[in-house]
């Protein structure tokens, strides 16, 4: 395993989308001959540890997980309630540290890279869909999806740019099927449409991976294959990786590969 990965690797964009970012600077490897880049996954968990306390009671959930995506898949990690599918999912999106263990992108360790790196890591490279939007709600949908870019330019870059950034919310809400509400507010938009605009948001960056945490959990089953539609559609279409959590069976059959957890760790098949 590379070491950590040093903050100046997450430089943000000096202008226009981002269309994945810099890479990763891999460090140096002790074997004579570098690893062929098709043996890397893009994303993968070696031996992940993590627990919570309640009071002075500590409750594991995950108890050794070994993981690993390889670019263009498309897997659900499925499991009974407990089991650790979300917290899982949170650890690979760097929303939470783990207690030991280590995750990797493009071969390279990020569960101990600084705060800000995170940031930048899930902000260029990682789309993230929730089971409940997290839209603004002041804001309409385009400025939702416009969200990202302006995080990542700051005021006077986006600024500038602007013209090109609302181009792209604009066709990324057109291919969700969401042409028509471009105005819209949260509070105007069903379920389903609040989880496309919060798709195109996940897409702005252009990112490598989406992470998709119940997608469908909130939304009836017409509405949640819709969504099912779109997921499948982006990976197929545009060699999209996504990792989806989902306690649904059905929803989960329509991945390429299912993983199992089972009392914090992956069940062998």
């Amino acid at each position: 395993m590379s070491s950590s990965v040093d903050s100046r690797t997450f430089d943000t964009p000096t202008s226009g989308i981002s269309t994945g970012g810099p890479h990763f600077i891999a460090s140096e490897s002790n074997s004579s001959a570098p690893r062929p880049a098709s043996t890397i996954p893009l994303l993968a968990a070696t031996d992940l540890k993590k627990g919570y306390r309640k009071g002075k009671l500590e409750i594991p959930v995950l108890r050794g997980v070994d993981f690993a995506i390889q670019p263009g898949k498309f897997t659900a990690i499925v499991g009974q309630s407990g089991s650790g599918k979300s917290t899982l999912l949170h650890l690979l999106g760097t929303l939470d540290a783990p207690d030991a263990g280590e995750i990797t992108f493009e071969g390279n360790r990020i569960d101990n890279i600084p705060q800000i790196s995170r940031d930048i890591l899930r902000n260029r490279h990682f789309g993230m869909i929730f089971q409940f939007y997290h839209l603004l709600p002041e804001l309409t949908a385009l400025e939702n999806v416009l969200i990202p870019p302006m995080i990542a330019e700051g005021v006077i870059r986006y600024w500038f740019n602007r013209a090109r950034y609302r181009k792209r919310a604009e066709s990324l809400l057109e291919t969700v099927g969401l042409s028509h509400r471009l105005n819209h507010r949260p509070r105007e938009l069903s379920g389903g449409e609040m989880q496309r605009t919060a798709i195109a948001r996940a897409l702005m960056s252009d990112p490598k991976i989406l992470l998709a945490d119940e997608p469908t959990g909130n939304l009836d089953r017409q509405t949640g294959q819709e969504v099912m539609s779109i997921l499948r559609s982006l990976n197929q279409e545009q060699n999209l990786t996504i990792v989806m959590v989902t306690h649904d069976m059905t929803i989960a059959k329509q991945a390429d590969s299912i993983v199992r957890l089972v009392e914090g760790r992956v069940e062998q098949q």
